[in-house]
């Protein structure tokens, strides 16, 4: 056999080639986008045929007004200013006043008939693809709790959120950001940050606040000061991550440190939209200063769930009111909030559906719970977890429904009553996970995001 140092170093590059390139292949085997299936983060097997591939949360924090939205009731302005005629729950406040008419007329729209109030003109074009639950019920009325319920199943926090769920079952479709992203503006519901926590599952399925402006995530630029430094620094820490492989919390924070690197490319094309055409900027009322916020937060929400992000949780902005918690104010509180929210909705629920986007994504629109059909001092209401409204469309979802039906005032469901865990055990379902099945050993028992309970909402699956 020649000596190594016989060889030309053409010879030697094709003698090598083979190995060259196993290696290559063998690097690009252990990327779940191109080979295995990593335990954490890459595409999971569903229990059935899933409807939809991820879910765009509209969060409207505060708790919107059914009867000033999507529930319309004449009995409200028959008996404006009068006592209710039925028994009354204890409230946030207990400062129960008469009855209020709302201010706002409804109308008829698509070939569903569905009726809509005028505070969301744009939504009402889309009102055939919708499901609009009118029966949804709370175990909570006060922000916090109700936040944590709505959003883990469980009304104190330390319990995964149904984005966390989400990740953790399926798996992320994207190799480059996190399955999980919550897109705010610096307004923090009540229960902070542990609304999109991971609670007891690994902390790489948490979710991810971006922020608006240049640097949606803090540190995102790499401070070194040349590529090659940072790709020292970066080579370093993998050869002291490999000494701590085989912890769970080691290994989700070495994912999370190792997805961040790759953000740092990522993020800035995300959030880039000079390539987005001006007729689509127009459709998200990116355009117009009212609605320019929110509207940029539903087109990204729209890129990422394009680049295989599995859940996208929107926050409400600050526009001077508590949210939609009007206590007070009613009039100009919702209209303020409405009015920067209908048209970049619409818009987005448009765009999906030009783009054959929207069949397989799941976007549910709703606060924690309702308001009171009384007024609250003399034009507030209260908060309402007796009968409320949420909607949702997209994938797997029956268009132009109503289900459920609250009482004549607004305020009790009476008829096909939703609990929170049913909303998350249909989610699941059109994500093709069984709710039942996906579990997370902890504390000696299996738990899941539905706890013990949960049903389909076979009404409004299609």
């Amino acid at each position: 056999m020649r000596p190594f140092y016989s060889y030309s170093r053409r010879d030697f590059l094709r003698f090598s080639a083979n190995g060259f390139g196993l290696a290559a292949l063998s690097g690009l085997l252990q990327d779940p986008v191109y080979g295995v299936e990593s335990k954490d983060s890459s595409a999971k097997k569903t229990h059935h045929p899933a409807k939809a591939k991820s879910v765009i949360f509209l969060y409207m924090d505060g708790g919107p007004s059914a009867m000033d939205t999507f529930d319309p009731k004449p009995r409200l302005d028959k008996e404006h200013g009068q006592p209710i005629k039925m028994k009354v729950e204890p409230t946030q406040f207990n400062n129960v006043g008469s009855v209020m008419k709302s201010p706002w007329k409804f109308k008829n729209y698509g070939e569903s008939g569905i009726p809509v109030s005028e505070l969301f003109p744009h939504i009402a074009e889309c009102v055939d693809d919708l499901a609009i639950v009118r029966s949804m019920v709370s175990n909570f009325s006060e922000h916090t709790n109700a936040n944590y319920f709505l959003h883990s199943g469980h009304g104190q926090q330390g319990r995964p959120s149904m984005g966390a769920w989400t990740v953790y079952g399926l798996g992320s479709e994207s190799k480059d950001l996190p399955g999980f992203v919550v897109l705010g503006n610096g307004m923090i519901p009540p229960g902070g940050r542990d609304c999109w926590g991971a609670g007891f599952l690994p902390a790489n399925y948490q979710g991810s606040l971006f922020l608006q402006g240049n640097e949606p995530l803090a540190d995102l630029k790499p401070k070194e000061s040349s590529p090659r430094i940072q790709a020292q620094k970066l080579d370093l820490i993998r050869q002291f991550d490999t000494l701590q492989k085989g912890n769970a919390a080691i290994d989700a924070a070495i994912q999370n440190y190792e997805l961040a690197a790759r953000m740092q490319t990522a993020v800035p094309e995300l959030t880039d939209f000079s390539k987005e055409s001006a007729a689509t900027l127009k459709l998200y009322g990116i355009d117009q200063k009212k609605t320019e916020v929110y509207g940029r937060q539903c087109l990204l929400a729209r890129r990422l769930v394009e680049r295989g992000v599995r859940f996208v949780e929107l926050l409400c902005q600050n526009l001077g009111h508590d949210r939609w918690d009007q206590h007070s104010n009613l009039k100009a509180g919702h209209e303020d909030n409405a009015r920067a929210v209908d048209q970049p909705i619409a818009g987005l629920l448009k765009d999906l559906k030009a783009r054959g986007m929207l069949k397989d994504t799941l976007v549910i629109w709703g606060g924690e719970f309702g308001r009171t059909p009384m007024a609250q001092g003399s034009n507030g209401r209260d908060h309402n977890p007796f009968g409320f409204t949420m909607w949702l469309a997209g994938g797997g979802i029956k268009g132009g429904t109503i289900y459920g039906e609250t009482d004549e005032y607004g305020y009790h469901a009476i008829k096909d009553k939703v609990q929170i865990h049913d909303l998350h055990a249909t989610m699941l379902h059109l994500l093709g996970l069984d709710h039942k099945r996906t579990t997370f050993r902890f504390g000696g028992r299996d738990m899941r995001l539905t706890d013990v309970h949960g049903e389909l909402i076979q009404g409004i699956l299609a």
